[in-house]
């Protein structure tokens, strides 16, 4: 059986998609399946010329808006490219974003393509406040979920949370697949270590959805009580500057490091205590399972994938989002009980090692890939 992951981008940062899939595909191959990995170089601009068409509704009355308009060309692109550069006959498609899952059922509408829906550009979106509710972007993203379900043989993601959010948007909510995001738990190595003073560590990238300057509010108000604590907030995005200026006028830019973007955060990891990220929503917040691997504390928001994550008290700590002071209190306790810190960090990561394994992921997906190879078989 011949299977093409099909990706957006080429997997070149770490987390979520890009960390999973080409370590799937490394497994599936060393077990004797034929398995490749296929994308659009962002050097791709402006190639395709297809006229699009939608099964369940007409984007032409979105035409003009910047957002639908760029996305259009995306996917013109994506089916040039795809065009020009894949020539074999594949037995299965798996695509990971809905402008490679649509491309690939136009050109190729007698294979098989099954999709994992990983988030929600849209509520990225609107959580960032670039758009509203009730706006064309919105109305014309949220459309496109009908239409993979009209047109795909399957339609998986990586919560049930996240599923819920889909039946808004769907026909038949029932049909749609669970499979978590898993983790190789090779590439985690928790080091034993002892700091003096407790660091907090978040790796996200800096834009409104991930809660940042609540993160910050919630530090101001650790300070203010006399607790003793270094954050290190990893990544990039439009924030930066903002953020920096908020540490400086709460007075914990001392205590607080901003790195840039980092490629491989999990190397660094292991060498911090708590792991804390406030998102106002998450389809499966794959940072924290990787923090979890990197036997961390967790605390994070009551929201999305984390919330199925977290077990409250039992392997981390959850907080209502946008909520500094819960917050605060959640990590005060992890800061000055080291027994407690210890015993989240250790059943966290019993639970992400049993929970979100590599291996547990190779045998859902061999699961459903095998459907379509017995349905091949019995058409033959």
């Amino acid at each position: 059986m011949l299977i093409l992951q099909a990706l957006f981008f080429p997997p070149e940062q770490p987390g979520g998609v890009s960390s999973m899939v080409p370590y799937v595909l490394e497994k599936f191959n060393k077990r004797g399946w034929e398995m490749e990995l296929f994308s659009l170089p962002k050097r791709v601009r402006g190639k395709g010329t297809d006229e699009i068409k939608f099964e369940t509704f007409d984007y032409h009355k979105y035409e003009g808006n910047l957002l639908v308009d760029k996305y259009i060309q995306t996917y013109k692109d994506y089916i040039w490219w795809t065009r020009m550069r894949v020539t074999k006959k594949y037995d299965l498609i798996h695509a990971h974003h809905p402008i490679a899952a649509l491309a690939m059922k136009h050109l190729f509408p007698d294979t098989p393509v099954i999709m994992t829906i990983h988030s929600s550009y849209e509520r990225e979106l609107f959580l960032n406040g670039k758009i509203t509710a009730s706006s064309q972007e919105h109305d014309f993203l949220t459309s496109i979920y009908g239409e993979l379900e009209a047109n795909l043989d399957q339609l998986l993601t990586v919560s049930n949370s996240f599923k819920n959010y889909l039946a808004d948007y769907v026909q038949d909510a029932e049909r749609i697949g669970v499979i978590p995001n898993g983790f190789d738990e090779k590439r985690f190595r928790p080091m034993p270590h002892e700091n003096a003073i407790p660091q907090l560590i978040t790796v996200c990238r800096l834009v409104p959805a991930k809660g940042l300057d609540t993160l910050l509010l919630a530090c101001a108000e650790l300070k203010k009580r006399g607790q003793n604590f270094v954050l290190h907030i990893i990544g990039d995005g439009p924030m930066r500057l903002e953020l920096e200026q908020m540490a400086v006028e709460l007075d914990i830019y001392e205590e607080t490091i901003f790195y840039g973007y980092m490629l491989h955060p999990e190397e660094f990891m292991p060498f911090f205590d708590i792991f804390v990220l406030p998102s106002q929503a998450e389809a499966f917040g794959s940072v924290f399972a990787e923090a979890a691997l990197c036997l961390l504390a967790l605390v994070g928001t009551n929201v999305g994938g984390i919330a199925e994550q977290i077990e409250h008290g039992r392997n981390g700590l959850l907080v209502p989002p946008g909520d500094a002071l819960a917050l605060s209190v959640s990590l005060e306790k992890l800061i000055a009980d080291p027994a407690f810190r210890y015993e989240m960090a250790r059943a966290a990561s019993e639970k992400a090692r049993k929970t979100y394994g590599l291996s547990r992921v190779i045998r859902q997906l061999r699961s459903v890939y095998e459907k379509y190879d017995h349905d091949k078989q019995e058409a033959l």
